[in-house]
C-alpha cells in the first residue's frame, strides 16, 4: 500500500472517529473528539515512564523545540521522546517525520488523537496558540506552548479559565525564564539588595541587511503545490475558526508572518516577551500593568517604492506602569544592534542582568550596585560612601558592587526538565499560564498604543483594555 493510500484510510479512520463522537467532520474544532481523546490520554506518568511528545507546527522554531525536546530524550533515559508531528505545509511535515521516524500529521486534531500522547509543543504562527492548547487540554494532553502564549487578551482569559477546567500542565516556551539567573534576580531582590523596585529596562535590537523576518520563501510552495509543495492555506489561516481574516495565498504572510498583524506582533510578541516574562518571575508575585504606551515605525525596510515591506514596525519602544509603583521601559530596532543594559533599579540599588540587554543568554555573574551617597574610589573600591539603604542595609550589603555567580546550565534543557518534572508532579511550572498571561497583557497592549496612537489602559477585572484608568474598588 502506498504512503498515499495508506494516509487516506488514516484520515477516513479519523473522520469516523470523530463522527461517532457526535461530531460532524469539517465542523467547529474543539468539541472534535476532545471526550473521546480524553479517555485515551491523560495516563499517570510515573517516574520511570517516558513522555510521549507531539510537535504541532515544523516551521522554524518548531524543528528546533522537535530537536530539543529528542536530544533531551536521548541525554537523559526515561524522560521524553517526540512520537508524533503535524504541519500544514507538507514538507516541513515529511522532513520533520522521517527526521524523527514519527507519523506526520497534516491536520493537528488528528495528531491529538493518537493514544500514546501525553504532551504537546505548539510552535505554530500566533493566531493559533490559544485555539491549539486549549484543544490539546480538552484532549487530556498537557501543554508546552511557545511565546507569547496567545495572539489575543481574550484568548489569554480563556487559557487561563482552560488550565483551571482541565487542571493541564502549561509551560509558556519562554526558555530564559528557568535559566539560574532569574531565581539569582529573584532573591536577591526578596532579600533586600535594592530596596523597593523602582524601574526596569531592558532592550532587543538586531540588524540585518534584509530586514528581520524576511525569511526565505519556497518558490513552488502553496495551496495549489504537488507532493511536498502543498500548503493547507486555508487551515493555516483559520478564517472559518474566525483566527483571521480569509485573503488569497501570499507567500509573504506564510513564510514572513511575524510582518503581519494578523498572525503576530512583530517586535512586542517575538522578542519583548523574552524579556518581560522573566521580569514576572522576579516579583513577589506576577502583576499586571496599570498603563502601558508605545512608540516607533517603520524606518529602514521598505520596498522600492518607498512603502514598508511589513505592517508590524521595524523600530518599538514600549513602556509601562504597574499599580504597585513600578515602571517598565523597553526598546527595540531590527535596523541596529547596540542594546541597553538589562537592569532592575531599587532605591537602594541597581541590580544589572546582562549587558546586552535582551535578558537572555549565559551571563557568569548578576551585578549588584549599591546606591551610595559621597565617598571616593580608591583602587576599585569606595571609601567614605554611606549607603541610601542606612546602616543596617549597609552592614548587610556593604557600599561597593556585588557580583552573583550564575549556574551556566542550558536554559532551553533546564525549561525542558521543569516542564516535564511539572507533568509528573503536577506543580506549577516556572512560567505557567497565570504568570504567562500577564506578560502577553503589556505586549497585547503596547500593539493596541501603537496602532491606534494612545494611552491604554488595562481593565484587570474585566479582562480587557480601555481608554481611561479603572478606577480601584
Amino acid at each position: 500500500m502506498s504512503d498515499q493510500n495508506q494516509e487516506a484510510l488514516d484520515r477516513r479512520d479519523f473522520i469516523r472517529t470523530v463522527t461517532a463522537a457526535g461530531v460532524v467532520a469539517g465542523s467547529a474544532a474543539p468539541a472534535f473528539a476532545a471526550k473521546a481523546a480524553s479517555k485515551m490520554s491523560n495516563r499517570i506518568i510515573g517516574a520511570n515512564d517516558r513522555i510521549n511528545v507531539g510537535v504541532i507546527g515544523c516551521g522554524g522554531r518548531g524543528s528546533s523545540d522537535a530537536q530539543s525536546f529528542a536530544s533531551f530524550g536521548n541525554a537523559n533515559p526515561n524522560s521524553c521522546q517526540v512520537v508524533a508531528v503535524s504541519d500544514v505545509y507538507e514538507k516541513r511535515k515529511r522532513t520533520q517525520a522521517e527526521k524523527h521516524k514519527v507519523k506526520g500529521y497534516s491536520d493537528y486534531r488528528e495528531l491529538l488523537m493518537q493514544p500514546d500522547l501525553d504532551a504537546v509543543v505548539i510552535a505554530t504562527p500566533d493566531h493559533w496558540h490559544g485555539r491549539m492548547a486549549s484543544d490539546a487540554m480538552d484532549a487530556g494532553k498537557d501543554v508546552y506552548l511557545e511565546k507569547p502564549m496567545v495572539h489575543t487578551n481574550e484568548e489569554a482569559r480563556l487559557l487561563v479559565e482552560k488550565v483551571k477546567e482541565t487542571k493541564r500542565i502549561l509551560q509558556v516556551g519562554s526558555q530564559t525564564t528557568s535559566a539560574d539567573i532569574w531565581a539569582k534576580a529573584k532573591k536577591a531582590i526578596a532579600d533586600g539588595m535594592i530596596g523597593q523596585m523602582i524601574e526596569s529596562q531592558g532592550s532587543y535590537h538586531r540588524n540585518s541587511v534584509g530586514g528581520e523576518w524576511n525569511y526565505t520563501i519556497d518558490p513552488n510552495a502553496g495551496p495549489n503545490g504537488k507532493g511536498d509543495d502543498y500548503i493547507d492555506w486555508n487551515m493555516w489561516l483559520g478564517s472559518q475558526y474566525k483566527l483571521a481574516p480569509k485573503r488569497e495565498f501570499d507567500a509573504d504572510r506564510f513564510f514572513r508572518f511575524r510582518k503581519y498583524w494578523d498572525y503576530s506582533l512583530g517586535i512586542a510578541s517575538d522578542l519583548f516577551y523574552h524579556v518581560i516574562a522573566p521580569l514576572n518571575i522576579c516579583w513577589d508575585e506576577p502583576q499586571f500593568p496599570y498603563k502601558v504606551m508605545a512608540t516607533g515605525g517603520t524606518y529602514v525596510f521598505k520596498l522600492p517604492n518607498g512603502k514598508p515591506d511589513r505592517e508590524v514596525p521595524d523600530t518599538f519602544h514600549l513602556l509601562a506602569e504597574y499599580s504597585k509603583g513600578h515602571s517598565l521601559v523597553l526598546s527595540s530596532s531590527m535596523a541596529n544592534d547596540t542594546h541597553i543594559p538589562g537592569l532592575i533599579r531599587g532605591h537602594a540599588g541597581t541590580l544589572i542582568v546582562v549587558d546586552h540587554g535582551k535578558f537572555e543568554g549565559s551571563v557568569p555573574y548578576i551585578t549588584v550596585k549599591p546606591q551610595t551617597t559621597g565617598g571616593k574610589m580608591v583602587d576599585g573600591k569606595m571609601t567614605g560612601a554611606k549607603a541610601i539603604g542606612g546602616a543596617e542595609y549597609e552592614a548587610k550589603f556593604g557600599t561597593s558592587e556585588i557580583q552573583i555567580p550564575i549556574d551556566q546550565k542550558d536554559s532551553m534543557a533546564a525549561h525542558i526538565d521543569n516542564f516535564l518534572s511539572c507533568m509528573r508532579t503536577r506543580q506549577k511550572p516556572h512560567l505557567d499560564v497565570e504568570t504567562g498571561a500577564k506578560a502577553v497583557v503589556v505586549i497585547n497592549l503596547a500593539a493596541e498604543s501603537y496602532r491606534e496612537g494612545k494611552v491604554m489602559y488595562w481593565d484587570e477585572k474585566n479582562w480587557k483594555s480601555v481608554d481611561k484608568p479603572v478606577k480601584s474598588v
